[in-house]
């Protein structure tokens, strides 16, 4: 885009192209601006003559963007949020908005921390709604960068080490965290199991067969990467990708899990489930809010993070105890 074209630039386009990015159907967009599909098409028509671009092209029911477009496309949110903070910044009042939040969590996390977010909620913003979506992923950057959500909560080991690393490198990191928990995994078992009630050596437990918990389907994790380590691997036979489901199914079978500590008394089978300590070196469980720069100093966002702060304290810190994991003796390379 020439400075030229900017001077000429009518800067309305730019809403128009925003919503159009976001929403990826131009029906929907023209609604939420409150304009006809046809003014809608022609303010595109008008911005890709001012970048030289097609921006958008019609894919099935709705258009997806060119690689020009998703590019842009950062920078032009960035500034209509800033330029929408500036001059109408308000206050939120959870007493009488009517928000509608959207949450990325596993069920695992959802389960010890939505019963207090909704006691929160409705004792103090009654008219506001919240919407949990499934976490498929351990990255969930691009859900915050597309806007599908405004806070994603869960383990991000790798999300947020190559932030921190990022962090060193500039003074305005494009995502900010803050830590809610920090936990650990054990290894899962129905009751009666032959490993149960024993410390587990890492020969049996790579002998025995194995139950995964993946959000995106890959039939390899973080236990499976510390186990690699050791020169040694386990057999995964059956990959879900709930927390609830793999505490169903271990429960009823002579599969292992690993499952966070803290999700146990919150599964209704503590009491089907044995507990035993992982025969090796793992990484602590830490579960983070990680949201977009942009919404930092938006006031309902502001509210809706603290209010995840408090149900935190709740939900995990003072988790109801679980059984007590059998302790394993320090596992060695040779077991």
């Amino acid at each position: 885009m020439n400075s030229l074209n900017f001077r000429t630039l009518d800067l309305n386009l730019l809403r128009v192209f925003d919503e159009v990015m976001t929403e990826r159907n131009l029906t929907r967009a023209a609604h939420n601006l409150a304009m006809t599909q046809p003014a809608v098409s022609n303010a595109l028509r008008r911005l890709r003559e001012v970048v030289g671009d097609d921006l958008v092209r019609r894919s099935g029911y709705g258009v997806e963007p060119t690689p020009l477009a998703l590019s842009l496309w950062p920078s032009v949110r960035d500034a209509l949020h800033l330029l929408r903070e500036s001059l109408a910044p308000g206050t939120f009042d959870p007493v009488s908005a009517h928000n509608a939040f959207v949450l990325a969590m596993a069920d695992a996390t959802a389960a010890k921390l939505v019963p207090g977010l909704m006691d929160i909620f409705e004792t103090e913003a009654p008219g506001v709604n919240l919407r949990v979506v499934p976490l498929t992923t351990r990255d969930p950057r691009d859900l915050l960068e597309n806007g599908s959500a405004d806070l994603a909560i869960g383990h991000f080991p790798g999300a947020l080490a190559e932030l921190g690393a990022l962090h060193l490198q500039e003074n305005n990191p494009q995502f900010l965290h803050q830590r809610l928990y920090d936990g650990e995994y054990v290894v899962v078992m129905r009751k009666g199991h032959p490993l149960a009630g024993q410390p587990l050596s890492l020969d049996a437990y790579c002998d025995a067969r194995h139950l995964l918990v993946s959000f995106s389907g890959r039939p390899f994790g973080f236990v499976d990467e510390a186990l690699a380590a050791l020169s040694r691997q386990r057999r995964v036979v059956l990959t879900v990708n709930q927390f609830f489901t793999a505490g169903r199914v271990v429960a009823t079978t002579d599969l292992l899990t690993v499952l966070p500590r803290h999700f146990v008394g919150a599964t209704g089978m503590e009491h089907e489930l044995a507990l035993v300590d992982l025969p090796l070196q793992v990484p602590a469980v830490h579960v983070d809010a990680l949201w977009h720069r942009q919404a930092t100093h938006n006031s309902a966002h502001r509210w809706l993070r603290q209010a995840v702060e408090r149900a935190s304290a709740v939900g995990f810190r003072n988790v109801k105890a679980a059984p007590e994991p059998t302790r394993a003796r320090k596992a060695k390379k040779g077991d």
